[in-house]
């Protein structure tokens, strides 16, 4: 599968996407709670693309024809695949469902994976757009988030993901112990002077079961406080919006027409598929939405889908309410908010008047003309509860 450059649709059609998870690293990151695992031999990665195709097919099965309009291939660390992986998949995609020409075909990898020849042979397979998880611009920083680049790497691997896809994003994470706004608008000014059209922007949290999780609780480090933590969130939209960069999403910016269209297709609440170990997936299966959840463990998964044609152990289908709620959860993280009629689709009634005016009193949502809702800068912050009391 091959393609040139990246065709953004205008509409808001929520699309229908393809994850692949690659869910192997080099290392674990101290505050990562993603299904990634490090094996210290090499990955028999023959095995798993073989096992790739097999899901892919069972799941095309499940959807029926479909039109493709993103795929992401995520992680773990997927720049750890080799070329000709990438593309059995990609081409394994396009042999399932119908993909369209300079579709978004995205691909996560980590500075400290970045070669030329490796980069040059994902955007020969259809890669098109590479996400780099630079993290941090700061070296100490970098040791203190586990990470294996340093700067120096980090700024290489955005110049080379600059010369060859046509898209480019990076994350960073802050809210770091001890960042004083000063730091972070330094920082952040830096990144956007290295930036193409998009950066996702992350406040450092401390997830449960994660190593930073105990430490955290053995107080070997503190993290900014909720009232500092919303003023580096402020700060961010300011300095990002003063350079074209806004957010589209809570912690998503980017130059307009550049949004990651995949996800996009998860804010907007449309379909995916979810393949690989631990991966999730949620489309419409006989009119009703259902989800998919995979076996987390690798070699179990590959098992699995040897075994019966894919390695899916859980999932459910949704109920109209369920979804409804998933559909104002995800919506209001976007800037252009919610179609109102779509969640009375969903739900099968209205959003609560008397809730909406207190919201709107509160300063927290704000109507887009009769059609939309949107969370406000102030409801950003806060969304969980202004989910949780518009759901009610």
């Amino acid at each position: 599968m091959t393609g040139s450059g990246i065709t953004m649709p205008l509409d808001r059609s929520p699309g229908f996407g393809v994850y692949i998870h690659w869910p192997f690293c080099a290392a674990k990151c101290p505050y990562c709670d993603f299904n990634s695992h490090v094996r210290h031999q090499p990955v028999d990665q023959e095995r798993f693309a073989a096992a790739f195709e097999a899901e892919l097919a069972t799941m095309r099965e499940r959807t029926g024809p479909r039109e493709v309009t993103s795929i992401f291939l995520g992680g773990g660390t997927p720049s750890l695949m080799k070329p000709e992986t990438v593309a059995r998949v990609l081409d394994a995609v396009a042999k399932n469902w119908t993909v369209p020409d300079g579709i978004e075909v995205t691909l996560e990898a980590n500075p400290s994976s970045v070669e030329a020849e490796r980069f040059r042979g994902y955007r020969a397979a259809g890669v098109n757009r590479v996400s780099l998880g630079v993290q941090a611009l700061n070296d100490k920083d970098l040791r203190f988030l586990g990470r294996l680049h340093n700067v120096d790497e980090a700024l290489h691997a955005i110049g080379l993901a600059r010369e060859i896809f046509p898209r480019l994003s990076f994350d960073l994470i802050y809210a770091r112990p001890g960042q004083t706004p000063e730091a972070w608008a330094a920082e952040l000014e830096q990144a956007i002077g290295h930036a193409a059209d998009h950066l996702s922007l992350y406040q450092l949290t401390i997830e449960e079961g994660t190593p930073f999780h105990a430490l955290h609780a053995a107080k070997k480090f503190a993290i900014p406080d909720n009232d500092h933590a919303a003023d580096l969130y402020a700060l961010t939209q300011e300095i990002t919006t003063a350079h074209g960069l806004p957010a589209y999403e809570i912690s998503n910016h980017a130059r307009p027409g550049a949004e990651s269209r995949h996800n996009l297709t998860y804010w907007r609440y449309g379909e995916y598929v979810g393949v690989g170990p631990g991966a999730h997936g949620r489309f419409v299966e006989n009119g009703r939405r259902t989800v998919t959840i995979a076996e987390r463990m690798p070699e179990t998964w590959a098992n699995l889908v040897e075994a019966k044609g894919h390695g899916v152990t859980g999932g459910e289908i949704l109920t109209r309410s369920e979804e409804a709620d998933e559909f104002l959860l995800m919506g209001l993280r976007l800037a252009e908010g919610i179609d109102l009629s779509r969640y009375e689709a969903f739900s099968g009634r209205g959003l609560s008047s008397a809730r909406l005016s207190v919201l709107q009193g509160e300063g927290l949502v704000a109507p887009i003309g009769n059609a939309r809702l949107r969370a406000t800068p102030a409801g950003m912050i806060v969304l969980d509860a202004v989910v949780a009391d518009l759901a009610r």
